[in-house]
C-alpha cells in the first residue's frame, strides 16, 4: 500500500462538487496485508431435533469474501445455559459434509455470565476439513450435545437456541471467529444493536420508483453532470433492487456504447446532508469485467461521503472515499483501488492524502471508515488499510452516496454496448461513535435478526 498527498486533477473535483450541489443537493439544496482474520464468514443454523434428551445444533459456515478461508482456522460458538452448575456435557457429530473426523467440539464457559449463557460449545475444524473458497459453504454440520448423566437438557432460555428455526437461515446469535478474531454474530453480553442515533438500511426495496425509498431518505441520481464523461447522463432505472442468499441487493448499473450519449451512468444518495463523525459501513461488490460486452473503460466503482464546495479552496469542503478502478485511470495502468480523504480543491491544487493498493478487488467487500477527533480510519475485510490525520476532519455534515461511473472515454474506443455493475448489500452509520469492524458485522446481524430493515434516529443537521 501507498500513501500520498493530492492526487486527481481538480477539474475532476470540480465536477463532483457540482454533483453534491446540483445532482446530490437537488434532493436537498500494493495489496492488503493478507489477514485470515479479516475474510467475512456467515453461520447459518437449524434446529436439527426435537425433545429434551439432547441440544441438535445444525449449522452451516458460508464464505462471502473474495479469498479462501481455511477451516482450521475457523472456530464457531454455540451459546447456552448449564441446567444445573455442576453438569458436564458431551458432543457428537452424526453428519458432515467435510466429514465428522475433521470436526472437533469443546466446551467452555462464558467470560460474563448472563441470563442467557453461561456455556458455549465451540466448534472447529481439523486440516483435513479443507478451506472454503468465495461464496462456498462448509455442507452440514449435524451436531448434538448431551448431559453426561443423560438427564434433560432444557434448551428454552438457551441463547443460541431457535425452537421454530427449521431451515437454514443466517444466525446471529452464533458467533464465527477466524484466527481468534470474531468475524460473525453477536455473542451473549456483546455488541448488539447499536445505542444513540443510527442509520440502517438493508436495502429493501422493489426498485428505484419504489416510494419507500423517498420515505427513508434516499434518491437515485437523474438528469446530467460530472463526474465523469461530459455529456454522459445519470439514469435512475440503473438502480435495481434484487434478493440473492436471503437479503436484497442493490446493483448500480452503468451502460456505454463508447460516446457520450450513450454513456448512462448510477448513483444513490441520502437526501440529508446530516453525517459527519462517526462509523460508516457498507458491504460493497466490486467487479473486474463487465456483465456483457467487451472490457476495458476507466470505471469507477465506489463508497463515500462528501459534501458541497461553496468555493475554490474552501477549508470546510469534507470527501471521504472508498474508490475502484479495475481498468485504471487518472494516469493507472491497471486495477488499483483508493481511499481519499479531502481537505478542499481549486482550479489549480488539491488538498487531500490518499492510500493506495494496485490489486484486484473484486468481489464483496466489508467497507468501514470512521470518523472522530484523533482522525480518519478506512478497514477493509476487517483489515486496517488507511489511516489519515486530523488534519482532514470534516467540518461541515455530508451524504452518504454510492455511484459508478467513467472517468473518460479512452479506456475503450469501441462501439459495441458493454455494461458494469457494482452491488451494496446494506449501509450503517452510527454517528459520533467508532465501531470495529467485528462490532458492525455484530451490529448488522443483530438487525437482520431482529427483523429490522431500516431504521434511522440521526437527526437532521
Amino acid at each position: 500500500m501507498d500513501t500520498r498527498s493530492s492526487r486527481r486533477r481538480p477539474r475532476v473535483r470540480a465536477a463532483l462538487a457540482a454533483a453534491v450541489a446540483a445532482g446530490l443537493g437537488a434532493s436537498l439544496l500494493g495489496s492488503l496485508p493478507a489477514a485470515a482474520a479479516g475474510e467475512p464468514l456467515t453461520v447459518r443454523y437449524r434446529n436439527g431435533g426435537s425433545g429434551n434428551a439432547q441440544a441438535s445444533p445444525w449449522l452451516k459456515v458460508v464464505n462471502t469474501g473474495s479469498a479462501p478461508v481455511a477451516l482450521s482456522q475457523v472456530k464457531l460458538r454455540y451459546y447456552f445455559t448449564a441446567d444445573a452448575p455442576p453438569a458436564g456435557y458431551r458432543f457428537a457429530c452424526d453428519w458432515a459434509v467435510r466429514g465428522c473426523a475433521n470436526v472437533t467440539g469443546t466446551f467452555g464457559t462464558v467470560t460474563t455470565p448472563g441470563a442467557a449463557a453461561d456455556r458455549y460449545l465451540e466448534i472447529g475444524f481439523t486440516a483435513g476439513a479443507g478451506t472454503l473458497a468465495p461464496g462456498a459453504d462448509s455442507g452440514d454440520l449435524q451436531l448434538r450435545f448431551h448431559r453426561s448423566d443423560w438427564q434433560p437438557v432444557e434448551q428454552g432460555d438457551d441463547y443460541s437456541f431457535g425452537a421454530e428455526q427449521t431451515g437454514y437461515a443466517d444466525w446471529a446469535r452464533v458467533t464465527a471467529s477466524v484466527a481468534g478474531v470474531q468475524v460473525w454474530g453477536t455473542a451473549p453480553g456483546g455488541p448488539g444493536v447499536p445505542a444513540g442515533q443510527v442509520l440502517f438500511d438493508d436495502l429493501d426495496y422493489t426498485g428505484h420508483d419504489d416510494p419507500a425509498l423517498a420515505a427513508h431518505g434516499w434518491n437515485a441520481r437523474s438528469g446530467g453532470g460530472g463526474p465523469g464523461v461530459g455529456g454522459a447522463s445519470w439514469a435512475t432505472e440503473n438502480v435495481t433492487f434484487a434478493r440473492q442468499a436471503g437479503n436484497s441487493v442493490m446493483t448500480l448499473r452503468t451502460t456505454t456504447a463508447g460516446t457520450a450519449e450513450s454513456t448512462r451512468q448510477s448513483e444513490f444518495h441520502s437526501r440529508a446532508t446530516k453525517f459527519r463523525y462517526g462509523t460508516y459501513a457498507a458491504r460493497v461488490r466490486f467487479a473486474d469485467a463487465p456483465v456483457t460486452g467487451p472490457d476495458g473503460d476507466h470505471l469507477v466503482q465506489s463508497f463515500f461521503a462528501i459534501n458541497d464546495l461553496r468555493a475554490p479552496m474552501a477549508d470546510d469542503y469534507s470527501e471521504y472515499d472508498f474508490e475502484y478502478l479495475p481498468n485504471g485511470g487518472w494516469g493507472e495502468p491497471s486495477n488499483i483501488f483508493f481511499a481519499t480523504s479531502w481537505e478542499t480543491y481549486g482550479p489549480e491544487r488539491s488538498d487531500n492524502v490518499y492510500t493506495t493498493s494496485r490489486s484486484s478487488f473484486a468481489g464483496w467487500h466489508d467497507l468501514v471508515l470512521t470518523i472522530d477527533a484523533g482522525g480518519i480510519v478506512y478497514h477493509v475485510d476487517g483489515v486496517e488499510f488507511a489511516r489519515h490525520d486530523a488534519r482532514y476532519l470534516p467540518e461541515r455534515p455530508m451524504v452518504i452516496a454510492f455511484n459508478q461511473w467513467l472517468t473518460d472515454l479512452a479506456g475503450h474506443a469501441g462501439t459495441e454496448e458493454r455494461a458494469y455493475e457494482e452491488q451494496v448489500d446494506y449501509v450503517l452509520h452510527v454517528k459520533d461513535q467508532v465501531l470495529s469492524p467485528a462490532q458492525v458485522n455484530g451490529a448488522v446481524a443483530a438487525y437482520r435478526a431482529a427483523g429490522t430493515s431500516f431504521t434511522d434516529s440521526v437527526p437532521a443537521s
